[in-house]
């Protein structure tokens, strides 16, 4: 394998772990809060379109992000208010969120279908990117290095700062926390806040870096392995960032094996992998009893002040 092939390898692997990653991240925050989100597929899928359509708009992918980063917001504030305020079904809200997410981006995307934009691309000189190592480093867009930079900053935050370690005691004993004074609503409210711009931002990297051009149902399901991943990680957001880029290594293996004219295997099962991966994962999970594996103790449980 020569060099030029390699770094694109890397590239495109880079490339398609950052979505996951930054769902995942967001959604790592929600559940050592206590909270279980399954809504990061639709909240992808609206911050999506989302930024299409503002950057379709205004011409700005930096508009766009921040668009699809409120947007993913609201989204999770209407998931917040469901589950925290009137203390619904979790799983089964998260479930209704994503239904939601997937009829509102196709209704909103329909008059964008088929159209395109400039892409969001690496804010270094193009002239860093000539030489095939600094390519390797300065060759991404800008929501690459963010992902990178939230994952040290999520670390830090649950295991250095007070609030990342209220955060954690809400998520692992609700009712002690609210004893000692601790907003078990509040803390809460403010981490779903936090998935839902993760995810927001997660969905218009498909948008408006990986294809930019809108389609029905773009992310294509990479919310659930960002489900997944936070499983796999064991809510280590260290271990979550060697962990998508190994789903995304996964995820790229179709391309890179057409591309190599590799057909002992057929196309549709490459293209299953990463789903089939998860399933794997999740399985092996389940039967591991070391403690590291086990999710924060009050994780969807719903929680009603005492009086």
């Amino acid at each position: 394998m020569n060099e030029t092939i390699f770094i694109s390898i890397l590239m495109t692997v880079v490339g398609a772990s950052t979505p996951i990653l930054l769902a995942a991240l967001g959604e790592l925050v929600v559940e050592k809060s206590g909270v279980l989100n399954l809504g990061v597929e639709g909240m992808m899928l609206i911050g999506a379109v989302t930024g299409f359509a503002v950057t379709s708009v205004s011409g700005s992918p930096l508009l766009g992000v921040l668009a699809a980063m409120i947007a993913g917001t609201l989204a999770a504030m209407i998931f917040g208010y469901l589950t925290l305020s009137l203390t619904a079904n979790q799983v089964a809200t998260g479930l209704a969120l994503t239904i939601f997410g997937i009829g509102l981006s196709s209704l909103v995307g329909e008059g964008y279908v088929g159209k395109t934009v400039d892409i969001f691309d690496s804010i270094f000189p193009a002239a860093l990117a000539e030489h095939s190592f600094l390519r390797v480093l300065f060759g991404y867009s800008p929501v690459v290095y963010f992902s990178i930079f939230m994952t040290v900053a999520v670390a830090w935050f649950l295991k250095s700062t007070r609030p990342g370690l209220i955060l954690r005691a809400v998520g692992e004993s609700d009712s002690s926390a609210h004893s000692i004074g601790y907003s078990v609503i509040g803390v809460r409210y403010a981490a779903v806040a936090f998935g839902g711009a993760m995810a927001g931002i997660a969905g218009c990297y498909y948008s408006l870096v990986l294809t930019p051009m809108w389609a029905e149902q773009l992310t294509a399901g990479r919310g659930w392995i960002a489900l997944a991943l936070v499983v796999f990680a064991a809510w280590r957001p260290g271990r979550l960032l060697l962990g998508a880029y190994l789903f995304g290594a996964v995820m790229t293996f179709e391309l890179h094996a057409k591309a190599a004219g590799f057909s002992l295997v057929a196309p549709e099962f490459l293209a299953a992998m990463p789903y089939l991966a998860t399933i794997l994962v999740l399985a092996l999970i389940s039967l591991r009893k070391s403690s590291g594996s086990q999710a924060p103790a009050s994780l969807a449980k719903p929680f009603k002040p005492s009086t």
